[in-house]
């Protein structure tokens, strides 16, 4: 059996797959359908039925971003394939991981608080600098960002399971796919 990781967003695919290359998860490339991360929602999606249509093998399902309230529909040809999902969670926003990694997490909770409700990503864009390149939002950020630096990502991501409370039932954190 191999997993199908599908990822919400690009910028969780990107993390992932920093994660991935240095080693730092349950399973390696190995484990997953046709060697790669996806950028994809649903089973549906163009990407996912070729790639199911190469590999036809039973396979789990692994499903990553920020916003997990989508059903995911199992089509009737990979029914006897299909062995279960499950959902890791990175609500509110992936940018999170930034704010931990900047000590600017409490200054976030202010802003958030206040008056100007401020989405994690809207505060990136105006207080995340790295390398004189300020956040904006595109995967060479975060593969710049934390792609030499494996060990701030896996310490924030512990970190940010640590300081929030459970996630809905049935949603795990990034971090339960850390060895």
């Amino acid at each position: 059996m191999k997993f199908l990781v599908m990822c919400e967003g690009p910028n969780e695919k990107a993390v992932v797959d920093i994660l991935l290359d240095a080693e730092c998860l349950e399973f390696t490339r190995d484990d997953l359908v046709n060697l790669t991360v996806y950028h994809a929602r649903q089973l549906t999606a163009p990407i996912i039925k070729t790639a199911l249509s190469i590999y036809t093998g039973e396979f789990e399902v692994y499903r990553i971003g920020d916003s997990m309230t989508e059903k995911l529909p199992v089509p009737a040809d990979y029914q006897g394939r299909f062995k279960g999902a499950r959902k890791f969670c990175t609500k509110p926003e992936l940018e999170m991981l930034l704010l931990i990694a900047e000590g600017k997490e409490a200054e976030f909770e202010k802003v958030k608080a206040g008056k100007h409700r401020m989405k994690p990503k809207d505060f990136c864009k105006a207080n995340v600098v790295h390398n004189r390149k300020r956040y904006d939002n595109s995967t060479q950020f975060y593969r710049d960002y934390f792609g030499s630096d494996i060990e701030t990502l896996v310490k924030v991501i512990k970190k940010y399971k640590q300081s929030h409370g459970a996630h809905r039932k049935g949603e795990e954190y990034l971090a339960d796919l850390l060895k």
